[in-house]
């Protein structure tokens, strides 16, 4: 590799080391080019050399957001089906500081998706692979008896789905009243309803 593309290659990684340190501290609202350069100590020209304007940083932004999302550590699932589904829920949830950054972040960057088709679009399929992990881990509960065999599995991811980003809004909102051990109480209080609708059958 030549000294000029290593040079390049750690440059970037440098910018983009600063657009996260941006969105950890200000959110997609305070992500500018010029806070970016701010960040790495350098002049919004070189921040430019990388970056046409704002909406060439928003998708590189989404895209660091959705690579840390992926990279970063997950609780381990200790069977298939409930436990899977149990580990799916807890590991969207801003259970540490670590993960009341990221969900502080994501929240945020609701508004810049919802405005721009082409986010729009890569957003909703986000979504859409969340909840097909979701019904993987419910088809594996079906079948292992412990959720009832005529739950509607779509219906069920979706509703799993909202009640965990309802609990995530709710705890960013009123830290205090959802604490890390309330929020895995509230998940265990949902999945219970699951399979006492099972036992009922």
């Amino acid at each position: 590799m030549s000294p000029a593309r290593t040079d390049h290659e750690t440059r970037r990684h440098d910018v983009s080391e600063a657009v996260w340190r941006v969105l950890a501290e200000h959110g997609f609202a305070g992500l500018t080019l010029r806070a970016v350069a701010a960040a790495m100590g350098a002049s919004t020209g070189l921040v430019t050399h990388y970056f046409a304007g704002k909406h060439e940083l928003i998708v590189h932004a989404l895209a660091i957001l959705e690579a840390r999302t992926q990279q970063r550590p997950r609780l381990k699932a200790p069977a298939i089906g409930l436990p899977t589904l149990r580990t799916r829920l807890l590991d969207m949830l801003p259970l540490t500081p670590e993960g009341v950054a990221m969900n502080r972040i994501w929240v945020g960057s609701w508004d810049v998706a919802l405005s721009d088709p082409a986010l729009f679009s890569a957003q909703a399929t986000r979504y859409e692979r969340i909840r097909a992990g979701l019904c993987t881990a419910i088809e594996d509960a079906r079948h292992r008896g412990e959720l009832p065999a005529r739950a509607d599995t779509q219906r069920l991811a979706t509703t799993a789905l909202s009640f965990t980003h309802g609990l995530v809004v709710q705890t960013l909102f009123a830290p205090e009243r959802f604490p890390a051990e309330h929020q895995i109480e509230l998940v265990d209080d949902f999945l219970a309803t699951l399979t006492t609708e099972r036992d009922h059958e």
